[in-house]
């Protein structure tokens, strides 16, 4: 799907959305739905501009055509049960809760936010049309012009192409727990669609004036949700789109069509690759950080509810949130070599406690990161820590439970939500052991 008007885990959440906006779905229910459906009677116009759309996109992408796309047009209600569906069938309510609790225990989101609903919400607004892969049909919305929208179709039929030759069904299947490679591989699918959109408007004066208006007026809907969404959601939610164009730009100006396409079999393995292309190009892969669950150490009735991996990207906003200095937080983020945090929730409800272990390209990037993540603690409680070795080990007694951040070499640990039960150098103990 496109964000109307466009040219996740911490962020499972938001990362859940890009899939979803990717037209990462499940077929089933919606197919039967479909099939019982009146028939939108704007369909017969949406064919007609799919055929020639196509037509152009397939000449500029140099992609062939190799089967007719179906297409037609959904009302709001339409489109808002079939992200209810794709929701419901991409992630269950332990998951949500999950993802919930993580953005509330990094203190992303108010104690009152419900993510399912607010997605629902959010992606409605948002989305002027659809490609589906596992139906391989296009939709567009109803409500808005379609001479105007016809960059948001060539964006979309862009993403039917790559499914035709890329097979992006295959998407779906990337590891689970690996979020912040999804959100790459995301970037390169949006981007590539992006790079193509631009390309098709600059083919044509009207269409030239036609973006630009849209621009102006601010396009045909409300932009409501997305205003007053939290910042994690929001941002992320257009990284694939604004960050992956740049990304596939670079591809396009080193290599054409023909580089683009070939990333489809060397898929981005992280955002640090997509906000530093040069990465890519030289193969820089992330560590991967050996999960380990504390639960039994715990105590009784505590479990493992989720884990992930951030990446350079969702620290940058972890970061930012509250250094509220874009320079600052970028350059402690940059560095990253690889990452995985877990979320343990414990017998009581107020019981949630989130682990992140971190490794980093040098000591000094450890060090840098180290630096930052105990300013913004000291920032996010408004309190310094109780206990500190410079550079080494800070600890702070807060509301919410203990929080430890402590380096060794390249490795940065934090631990958030600590008992009082518990001391802090047994679980650092634990978690920095070798698996």
């Amino acid at each position: 799907m496109s964000k109307k008007n466009s040219s996740s885990k911490v962020f499972g959440a938001a990362a859940l959305a890009c899939a979803l906006l990717a037209g990462s779905t499940a077929a089933g229910s919606a197919q039967k739905a479909r099939r019982t459906a009146v028939v939108n009677p704007r369909t017969a116009a949406v064919r007609e501009a799919t055929a020639e759309v196509l037509r152009e996109t397939s000449e500029i992408r140099k992609l062939p055509v190799r089967k007719q796309v179906r297409s037609g047009a959904q009302t709001r209600t339409e489109i808002e049960q079939m992200l209810i569906r794709n929701l419901d069938e991409n992630a269950t309510p332990e998951e949500l809760e999950a993802s919930e609790l993580t953005l509330r225990k990094l203190g992303m989101t108010p104690a009152d936010f419900r993510l399912r609903a607010f997605l629902i919400g959010l992606l409605t607004e948002q989305v002027a049309g659809y490609y589906e892969p596992k139906t391989q049909e296009f939709y567009l919305a109803d409500w808005i012009d379609l001479d105007g929208q016809k960059p948001v179709m060539a964006h979309e039929l862009t993403h039917a192409l790559q499914d035709q030759h890329f097979d992006l069904k295959r998407l779906d299947k990337l590891p689970k727990h690996e979020s912040d490679a999804g959100l790459a591989a995301h970037a390169l699918v949006e981007g590539d669609a992006m790079v193509l959109m631009m390309q098709y408007v600059m083919r044509s004066p009207v269409r030239q004036l036609a973006m630009l208006r849209s621009l102006v007026t601010g396009g045909a809907g409300s932009t409501e949700q997305y205003d007053k969404a939290p910042r994690v959601l929001r941002e992320t939610l257009v990284f694939p789109y604004v960050q992956g164009s740049a990304w596939a730009g670079q591809l396009y100006k080193r290599g054409g069509w023909e580089m683009v396409s070939g990333a489809y079999k060397n898929l981005p393995q992280s955002t640090e690759q997509i906000l530093h292309p040069e990465k890519y190009f030289s193969l820089e892969t992330p560590t991967k950080v050996a999960f380990r669950s504390i639960a039994e150490a715990l105590g009784k009735g505590w479990k493992v509810a989720d884990h992930d991996v951030n990446g350079e990207w969702s620290y940058y906003l972890i970061l930012d949130e509250y250094l509220q200095s874009k320079e600052t937080s970028q350059k402690a983020a940059e560095g990253w070599g690889g990452d995985r945090y877990v979320l343990y929730t414990g017998p009581n409800k107020s019981d949630v406690l989130l682990t992140q272990k971190t490794v980093w390209d040098t000591e000094a990037d450890a060090r840098e990161f180290y630096e930052a993540y105990a300013q913004r603690t000291s920032k996010r409680y408004a309190a310094a820590p109780v206990a500190s070795e410079p550079a080494v080990r800070s600890f702070w007694n807060t509301k919410e439970g203990g929080v430890l951040v402590e380096r060794v070499g390249t490795t940065v640990l934090v631990v958030e939500g600590i008992p009082e039960t518990l001391k802090a150098e047994t679980l650092a103990g634990l978690l920095m052991a070798k698996t």
